[in-house]
């Protein structure tokens, strides 16, 4: 199973697939614009960002294709994850605002990855068989807690059943002496 998760996740990294990984401040009242070349059209285009800090935490966001047309916008967002198509070749322009922000400086992280229909069928198979296996270590991990509660649990109720076995004997012995004491007792006053 993890030989087969190796396998993939490196051809994943040998295939053609681009991405680009950035952290970069984004000015007070400022409007910053990032680049992506498609080469094939139907590409899968993942786009990932998220406000690290200032301010409230968020930006505008724009992603515009090759013709300008506007994919996706939001408007004070602090992070998002999207996946899209993009159907043509060319420029493909990610823009984020700080516009309204008159003081505070944002830190932003962002990944624009590209994916063919055969890299993302591989990543989500990928993906598939690494949660298939986190689960795996998390039921044995369930499993091992449990069975150590249950032994945990046994040697307590052996142990308190021990003590109250011991109590009965005791309580047994006393319940003798006092019989005893009462009938030796009662025999000193008839003699």
């Amino acid at each position: 199973m993890r030989l087969l998760i190796s396998l993939i996740t490196a051809f994943l990294f040998i295939s053609l697939a681009s991405a680009t990984a950035l952290t970069f401040r984004l000015g007070a009242n400022v409007k910053e614009c990032f680049f992506a070349t498609v080469t094939k059209p139907n590409s899968k285009i993942a786009f990932y960002f998220a406000v690290q800090s200032g301010g409230s935490f968020d930006v505008d966001y724009e992603v515009f294709g090759p013709t300008h047309q506007e994919i996706l916008s939001g408007i004070k967002e602090r992070q998002g994850d999207f996946v899209f198509t993009a159907q043509q070749t060319g420029e493909y322009k990610f823009c984020f605002g700080n516009e309204m922000s008159t003081f505070a400086d944002k830190m932003v992280d962002f990944e624009i990855a590209q994916h063919s229909a055969l890299e993302e069928t591989i990543f989500k198979v990928s993906t598939q068989l690494s949660t298939m296996s986190r689960m795996q270590k998390y039921f044995r991990t369930r499993e091992n807690r449990n069975f150590s509660t249950v032994q945990s649990t046994e040697k307590r109720i052996f142990n308190f059943s021990l003590i109250e076995v011991g109590m009965m004997v005791a309580m047994a012995g006393l319940q003798v002496l006092v019989v005893r004491f009462f009938f030796q007792g009662s025999r000193k006053g008839y003699v």
